[in-house]
């Protein structure tokens, strides 16, 4: 009862920040829940002076509730729909999730930028936006001005992207399927993703881009399972070599991290559930109280974050987030140009 007692004012005031922010991200989906709830976040931390009541429930919420929001995030994955409909698009896929990676990492060394930033900046770019952020920070403990930082960069990009990309292909000559593939694969989150192919099918009556876009991310965000789990045993045994071997020993959860694991079963109950004749609408719910938890999370780290300071240091993030950007749409486009799909 004491924990209970002590955690409850930080987290209901989480929950108290994200109930607008969850309507205004529904209202303007390209910007997003977590977005706004990252914004209020870092506004009301100005103006709160009642931290010490508060402070436990707010780094509760920024952790742990932010691990329940991947779990809960598998029940949107159906494996046998990914692998029917997305296999198609993985060469495109895994070329810009590579492309991401590689450029986050060089410009970590060229710039001198902080590991856990670039990492973030990169996984977020590559895989699917704040979801993925709310996965790998965990693994990678990365504090809340990092995730903030990263979140924030992603956002940029998200919305000129959003903005840019239906026309873009338009100009370009990208057949429906084409734009599907490109929206997908070169735009970071999930949100923005489908308010891109929307777009375009509001150019294109009759397109239905909006299903392939949106299976093709789902099949990106599979990529949250080895990427973090080649995160922590990369992490695990850095540790080990900077402490010599003497004393050393192996934690099966650092190198595994739970939450991950539930993640994967979660897509495996909606996967087996949905063929055993399960309607999809069943696992809506989970889908929603993920997207929720999500942006819990994120008001947490806002309230924990130094918006002066992040503007201070928001050039060279924002530079690589543009460089990973472009970076994947440029060979978004171009495999698809090599493999015949534009």
């Amino acid at each position: 009862m004491t924990k209970v007692k002590n955690l409850a004012p930080g987290v209901l005031l989480c929950l108290a920040l994200a109930v607008p922010c969850w309507l205004l991200g529904k209202a303007f989906p390209v910007v997003g829940g977590p977005v706004f709830a990252i914004l209020a976040g870092m506004v009301i931390s100005m103006l709160y002076r009642d931290r010490e009541r508060t402070q436990d429930g707010i780094l509760y919420t920024s952790k742990k509730v932010l691990q329940y929001a991947v779990i809960l995030l598998g029940f949107g994955l159906n494996l046998s729909e990914i692998a029917r409909v997305g296999a198609a698009s993985l060469p495109v896929i895994v070329s810009t999730i590579s492309t991401s990676l590689i450029v986050s990492f060089v410009l970590c060394k060229a710039m001198k930028m902080p590991a856990n930033i670039s990492t973030l900046i990169g996984v977020g770019s590559s895989i699917c936006g704040g979801s993925a952020i709310a996965a790998t920070a965990p693994v990678i403990d990365a504090d809340d001005e990092e995730i903030a930082q990263s979140i924030s960069v992603i956002f940029l990009f998200n919305i000129i992207a959003a903005l840019t990309f239906p026309m873009l292909g338009s100009a370009l000559g990208l057949s429906n399927e084409g734009f599907g593939l490109f929206a997908g694969t070169a735009v970071n989150d999930t949100s923005s993703v489908t308010a891109t192919a929307a777009a375009w099918d509001g150019m294109h009556p009759g397109a239905n881009t909006l299903d392939q876009a949106t299976i093709v991310k789902l099949t990106r965000t599979l990529a949250i399972i080895p990427i973090t789990l080649a995160l922590a045993v990369w992490r695990t045994a850095r540790a080990k070599k900077a402490g010599g071997s003497q004393g050393s020993t192996f934690s099966l959860k650092k190198v595994c991290p739970f939450f991950i694991l539930f993640f994967v079963l979660a897509s495996v109950i909606t996967t087996a559930a949905t063929a055993a004749g399960a309607p999809s609408s069943l696992f809506q719910p989970f889908k929603e109280l993920s997207k929720f938890f999500i942006i819990m999370a994120m008001g947490a780290i806002g309230l924990n974050t130094d918006l002066v300071k992040l503007i201070r240091t928001g050039g060279k993030p924002i530079f690589m987030g543009l460089c990973c950007w472009v970076a994947i749409a440029c060979v978004s486009l171009g495999m698809q140009h090599v493999i015949g799909i534009w």
